[in-house]
């Protein structure tokens, strides 16, 4: 089956950077996109970054250009999201989501992991 697992989570200072890292397991036909979106408590959901895999292309959230950087290593399978300057309210879960096929003829689909959180506090 199919999953994703992050990495990277924990506790910064402002001003501090974290690297998350982003694993899949199992089989994968195509990749569609394949990044990150946050929650942080009484918060909506938001899509941070991505990468369109059709052409190479990355998605910024406002909040975050300029500060986070989004790379793929398809010899490794995974995904990172380099985080600098982080700021309080950067602090969230932080999950990685990806748009797949998984098998011949079948749909994309939509999987994502169980995220790994992020503190930024004094």
């Amino acid at each position: 089956q199919l999953q994703f697992v992050e990495s990277g989570g924990g506790l910064v200072q402002p001003g501090g950077s974290l690297r998350l890292s982003c694993t899949a397991s199992g089989f994968i036909l195509n990749y569609y996109a394949i990044g990150w979106f946050r929650q942080a408590p009484g918060k909506e959901h938001e899509g941070v970054s991505c990468i369109y895999i059709s052409d190479g292309s990355t998605y910024y959230a406002d909040s975050v250009k300029g500060r986070f950087t989004i790379s793929r290593d398809t010899t490794k399978n995974t995904v990172s999201l380099q985080m600098n300057n982080l700021k309080p309210e950067d602090a969230a879960v932080y999950y990685c989501d990806a748009l797949v096929v998984v098998t011949m003829g079948g749909s994309i689909r939509n999987y994502w992991g169980l995220g790994t959180q992020v503190t930024v506090s004094s």
